[in-house]
């Protein structure tokens, strides 16, 4: 199914959770709401409410215009047109604005947008500040990544950049402590005091850390496997880096 396409300006969000999300966080953005009229319930009816709170424009629509607006019927019936020409956070911006000790989550490469949703939601929930990855070789934050993310697409700071290891070193000038996740390393990762300012480095699916990559990250770490499986969903081992980051720091 082919969806409709975007402008440079412009971009597609959908589902309940994402478009309400931006409702909350950035309700300027947010030009247009296309919405079925199939549904009647609670759910709707207050998200009806926040919308029309927010000053948004909601266009009453067919589902099957829904579903060539996206190239995907799992829009739950709400899909947004916002506005995609906001100032690109650099990483600068996020190191200079901290107030404590860095969590930091790279992706190297990462190209499945469900992937890369999981990812950020893992990050808003570990509360890391920010997830890094490259313009190029990677999947981008398009409509199903900002879907999967329940929202945190909007909340997490999602950064690309041109060089990936010139970011890297960017971060290591700064203070923060780059570790790659490697499944042959010899270090755990309960082994790596994460107390201090923390970049953790994850792979792409299959072919974990580019060469470069790994070169330029102080150390490497693994995550103890105990079963059959060789190697772990990068999000589900986002979620285990940066969950013990926090609880280290208590």
């Amino acid at each position: 199914m082919a969806k409709a396409p975007e402008t440079a300006s412009t971009r597609l969000i959908y589902g309940f959770h994402a478009v309400s999300a931006k409702l909350r966080h950035a309700p300027d953005s947010v030009l247009e709401i296309f919405l079925s009229g199939d549904r009647k319930d609670a759910r709707v009816r207050k998200f009806v409410a926040q919308a029309e709170a927010a000053g948004a424009r909601i266009t009453p629509s067919e589902g099957d215009k829904l579903d060539a607006l996206v190239g995907t019927r799992r829009h739950q019936g709400v899909v947004a047109k916002v506005d995609a020409t906001r100032r690109d956070i650099k990483l600068a911006d996020v190191l200079d604005s901290l107030d404590e000790n860095a969590l930091i989550l790279v992706l190297d490469g990462v190209q499945d947008p469900h992937n890369l949703g999981a990812c950020l939601r893992v990050a808003d929930a570990a509360g890391a500040h920010a997830v890094v990855a490259p313009k190029d070789r990677a999947v981008g934050l398009n409509a199903t990544a900002v879907k999967v993310a329940s929202g945190a697409a909007d909340t997490v700071p999602y950064i690309t950049v041109t060089n990936l290891a010139r970011a890297l070193r960017e971060m290591q000038e700064a203070g923060v402590w780059v570790v790659g996740a490697a499944g042959e390393a010899d270090k755990s990762l309960y082994e790596i005091d994460q107390k201090v300012p923390v970049a953790w480095v994850l792979g792409a699916e299959g072919d974990g850390l580019r060469r470069l990559t790994r070169e330029t990250c102080d150390e490497l770490a693994r995550i103890p496997m105990h079963g059959s499986v060789e190697s772990l969903n990068v999000s589900v081992a986002s979620g285990i880096c940066l969950f013990e980051a926090r609880r280290q720091r208590g």
